[in-house]
């Protein structure tokens, strides 16, 4: 009796958004590890392109000059999950866009509507090159950048649970006390939703994850299920 080939899983396209501190990076970059797909970071396309701003002398807080010099940069993003990239005209930027300095600008440069014609561009190519699939996470996939993902998911957790593990992640003289850590993601929180332009918001059709009271491992546990449902399906 023949056995009926095995075929390959269908690729899926995963939006992953939400705030600071749910668990975002290291949920997607673990699901995708798992299930053999592609990873993108959009928040750290946004932080390059402010790294870039910043050493470029370009004031960040004026908004037609963010504008002018939108297309100059030449950001790369490698899409192992296991070993993600970035580069800025050829320069590894992994590092220094983790600076205070960067975090503290890349709100207002994300603001800027040229700024995200020209990442939205960028990640959607990424996407659209994915031969088996790919996680991208950000603050508008589901509702601007890929609006037909196969499967939305929106990571939450109280404000008090974010601040606890981003303080967790900060190091050295970078990291602050809980309280301080707390009103800042808040502060991002505001400028992030209040934005005109592809404001951080959960799509209608995306499904909600809150991740307060769940390990790390239990949310990757969630979304790879969520996954692999959506794979069946297709």
């Amino acid at each position: 009796m023949e056995t009926a080939a095995r075929t390959a899983p269908a690729a899926v396209i995963v939006g992953i958004d939400g705030p600071s501190g749910t668990g975002k990076s290291s949920t997607s970059k673990a699901v995708a590890a798992k299930l053999g797909l592609a990873y993108l970071d959009t928040g750290a396309q946004y932080r390059a392109i402010t790294w870039w701003m910043l050493n470029n002398g370009i004031d960040v807080n004026d908004a037609d000059a963010v504008a002018a010099a939108a297309g100059k940069p030449d950001i790369v993003s490698g899409t192992d999950p296991l070993a993600p990239t970035i580069t800025v005209d050829g320069a590894d930027a992994s590092a220094p866009i983790r600076t205070h300095e960067v975090t503290s600008a890349v709100s207002a440069v994300s603001a800027v509507p040229e700024i995200r014609t020209r990442m939205t561009e960028l990640q959607r190519a990424i996407a659209a090159e994915a031969p088996h699939g790919i996680v991208v996470e950000g603050r508008d996939i589901g509702t601007t950048v890929l609006p037909d993902a196969d499967l939305k998911i929106y990571l939450t957790a109280s404000p008090e649970a974010r601040a606890a593990r981003r303080n967790g992640e900060l190091k050295g003289a970078q990291a602050a006390g809980l309280a301080a850590t707390q009103a800042a993601l808040l502060k991002r929180d505001a400028a992030d939703s209040g934005r005109k332009t592809s404001p951080l918001a959960k799509a209608g059709d995306a499904v909600e994850v809150d991740t307060t009271e769940l390990t790390l491992d239990q949310v990757i546990e969630c979304v790879v299920t969520l996954v692999e449902e959506k794979r069946a399906a297709a």
